[in-house]
Formats: structure tokens, C-alpha cells, sequence
């Protein structure tokens, strides 16, 4: 499929975007002003832009991911308008921005690409980023995992993921053939001298029990389930997911006796009805928005998900599951599962290891990420607080996502001139 011929699938989020807004000027919704109209137009404009100049700049690149992605954002934006008006502008704002990195990274993609030979540092940074908040930081919703800048709020675990993809890509590849040749034997499994494992360990454990310290049980289960997804991917060896599995289990159990806020959303998993007033009120009220929604939705800005708080952000899908029914549902996850799809067959036809890695951790954060979140406001999994990528409130994921998008991009470009 030539690149060029995709700059149509824009008319899709962009007919979304003046349908919805239209349907709330329509019933003249409360809080929505019309000073949005400049912003969005602004994006509608920059998206076709940024499609012609990814096709100039990388003729033969996958031609399907940017298109997907805006597809994303119009419905996380109609429905930030029809649930929490007075954040449909900053939205706007920020996928602006992220248009705009997302450009970036695609010009500077072959001035990046060396950063992967600093494979140190960059599990480093990743750390000092984990560990910023926790000196720094400032708890909001529960969890101390943000910077405030003044009116900025700044969540580094959202970069942090991308140094950890870079970090492993760099690693794993450079070290794969230790990490195959396993010369040592424990019980069953096949394990390679400790020394080589080690910095795997030390990042995983250093990030999960900031994560647990800080409350952010869900960037925890992100970051753990990257590094358990592309050690399998490098290695093909069961005995590095056996061991994983093995130590976030004695990590969830330690954290479980320890920290009270750990049981609390167990317990709330577990039995939601014992406490449906109080600390279990969202994952009621995210159960009721499903059933209401039932086949086909209540329609859109018909239904009541506002009863949930914080809709606008961990529990989006939700007011898309009410409003648009099961086959909105649906639709989103296919559309998550199609990235995923498209990023596993650029991985398989990168000409390295190390880039085959890096698309394939990306995939995975995307794909990883939306059913951490999704299995969590349907009780599928313990609640944990994170975005649904670019369709939830939020400017560093927002702008996060942009940016593996664009190492994603730069990935799918092929000589032949077909993505």
C-alpha cells in the first residue's frame, strides 16, 4: 500500500472531530464555546500536513499508523468535549504538539538511532526518571509519580517507558547470543551467568519497587510486562519468563503485606459490591456504564458517564463503552490490535536485531498499555492508573505516544517503496 494513497483515511478522524463537535454545538452543550474552532481546524489542517511531509521525508514507510493513531485521538477528543469541556482546547493543544515531535523524531530519526549504542546510559536516565518523582514529586490521584512546573504537570514514567524499549532493544541485541547459550542449569531452567542477567534484574526491580512506592501499580505492570515481552522476543528461552514470573510474583506478594494501598485494590477487584458507595464507586459505575451501553450505545452525549469521576482519563473507555455500544468497543480494540499487527511486521522486516526489537517494543507498550487500562475499568484486572493511548486526557502521553510513533514510522521504511 503506497504511503501517498493513505492521506484519504485522514478524512475519517477528521469527519469524526467536525461530526461530534457538531452534534454538541447542536444540543448546545454546556461549557463548550465556540473558541475551539480555530484549534480545530488547526488540527484537521496539521494532520494532512504532517501525512505530506512523512511522505516526502520517508517515501515507502507504513503509510496505515499515523491515519490509525489520529483515528484514536478523535474519539478521545469528542468525548474530552462531551465529558469535561473546559479540556477540549488544552487537548487539542497538546496532540498539536505531539503532531509536531511526532515530526521531529521522523526528521532526526537517523541523528536518534546512534543513542541506541549507549545502552548504560540510557537504562540510567530511564531510572532517574523513575526516581525524580519520588524526591520531586508531587501525588495526585493517588499516585506520587508527577513534576509540577507552576501550571505544568509532567508524569516522567510516560518517557521513561521509551528509554526502557530503547534500553532492551540495545541490550538484548548486543547480548543475545550470551543470553541463548545458556551455560548453567538450575532445577529446569537454562540461565546464563549471572553477570549477564544482572542489569535486566537491577532494571526491573529498581522500576517496579519505585513504581509500587509511588503508587503507580499500572506504569509497575506496563514496564514489567515490556521487559517479560521483549526478553521472550530476543531470547525465545521460557526460562527468563518463568523467572520473571516467579520474581513479580514474590514482588506482588511482598508489596500486597506491605503497602495498604496494594490490598485495597485487591480487595476492590476481588469484591467491588462490598463497598459500592465508597472506595469501590469507580469500577461500579464503570460496570453500569457497560451495561447501559449494551450493543449499540446509548448514542452519543446520551448517556450518563459522568457519574464516574475522572472519566476523562483512566476510565474513557467506559463513556465510549455507554455511549457507543459493544461494537464501539469493539472497533477501538481492533484498532489497537491492528497496530500491534503493523508494528510486529515492520519488526520482521527490519534489517537488525536491535531495530527489529526497538519496533517491537513500541508495539508492545501501545498494545500493552490499552489492555492494562481496558481490563481494569472491566474488572478483568486489578484497577491500575493508566492512559488509553491517545484517546485519554493527558499531555505526556499524549506526546509520548508521538514519539514512539515516530521511531515506528522511521522503522517502516522500506527501499521498495511499499509499507
Amino acid at each position: 500500500m503506497m504511503y501517498k494513497a493513505n492521506w484519504r483515511l485522514l478524512l475519517l478522524p477528521a469527519g469524526i472531530l467536525l461530526l461530534g463537535t457538531g452534534v454538541l454545538e447542536l444540543k448546545q452543550y454546556p461549557h463548550l464555546q465556540t473558541d475551539f474552532l480555530p484549534w480545530l481546524a488547526a488540527v484537521i489542517i496539521t494532520s494532512f500536513l504532517v501525512q505530506f511531509f512523512v511522505q516526502r521525508r520517508l517515501p515507502g514507510c507504513d503509510g496505515l499508523l499515523f491515519p490509525l493513531v489520529m483515528f484514536f485521538s478523535s474519539i478521545g477528543l469528542i468525548m474530552i468535549a462531551r465529558l469535561k469541556p473546559v479540556l477540549f482546547i488544552p487537548q487539542l493543544r497538546w496532540l498539536l504538539i505531539g503532531m509536531l515531535v511526532f515530526c521531529l523524531v521522523v526528521f532526526f530519526a537517523e541523528q536518534i538511532r546512534p543513542w541506541l549504542h549507549y545502552q548504560y546510559l540510557l537504562g540510567l536516565t530511564c531510572i532517574l526518571l523513575l526516581l525524580l518523582p519520588l524526591v520531586l514529586g508531587t501525588e495526585i490521584g493517588g499516585s506520587r509519580n508527577w513534576l509540577v512546573f507552576g501550571p505544568f504537570q509532567v508524569q516522567p514514567s510516560e518517557f521513561s517507558k521509551i528509554l526502557i524499549v530503547m534500553f532492551l532493544s540495545s541490550y538484548l541485541a548486543d547480548h543475545r547470543n550470551l543470553l541463548t547459550l545458556p551455560s548453567r542449569k538450575f532445577l529446569f531452567l537454562e540461565l546464563p551467568p549471572l553477570r549477564f542477567i544482572a542489569p535486566l534484574l537491577l532494571i526491573w526491580g529498581m522500576a517496579l519497587l519505585m513504581f509500587v512506592v509511588a503508587k503507580d501499580l499500572g506504569s509497575a505492570l506496563l514496564f514489567f510486562g515490556i521487559a517479560i515481552f521483549m526478553t521472550y522476543m530476543a531470547t525465545g528461552s521460557k526460562s527468563y519468563i518463568f523467572l520473571a514470573m516467579v520474581f513479580f510474583s514474590a514482588a506482588s506478594t511482598f508489596s500486597y503485606f506491605l503497602f495498604a494501598h496494594v490490598r485495597v485494590r485487591f480487595a476492590i477487584w476481588l469484591h467491588p459490591w462490598a463497598d459500592p458507595n465508597g472506595q469501590a464507586y469507580q469500577i461500579v459505575q464503570s460496570l453500569f456504564s457497560f451495561g447501559a451501553g449494551g450493543v449499540w450505545g446509548t448514542g452519543f452525549a446520551h448517556g450518563h458517564p459522568g457519574f464516574i469521576p475522572e472519566v476523562h482519563t483512566d476510565f474513557i473507555f467506559s463513556a465510549i463503552g455507554e455511549e457507543f455500544g459493544l461494537l464501539g468497543v469493539i472497533l477501538i480494540m481492533t484498532g489497537y490490535a491492528i497496530l500491534f499487527y503493523r508494528s510486529i511486521r515492520i519488526a520482521l522486516d527490519c534489517p537488525t536485531d536491535q531495530q527489529k526489537l526497538l519496533a517491537a517494543g513500541c508495539g508492545i507498550v501501545f498494545f500493552l498499555q490499552a489492555f492494562i487500562i481496558i481490563a481494569g475499568v472491566t474488572k478483568f484486572l486489578p484497577l491500575t492508573g493508566v492512559t488509553l493511548p491517545f484517546i485519554s486526557y493527558g499531555g505526556s502521553s499524549m506526546v509520548s505516544g508521538f514519539i514512539l510513533l515516530g521511531l515506528l514510522t522511521a522503522l517502516s521504511k522500506k527501499e521498495n517503496g511499499h509499507a
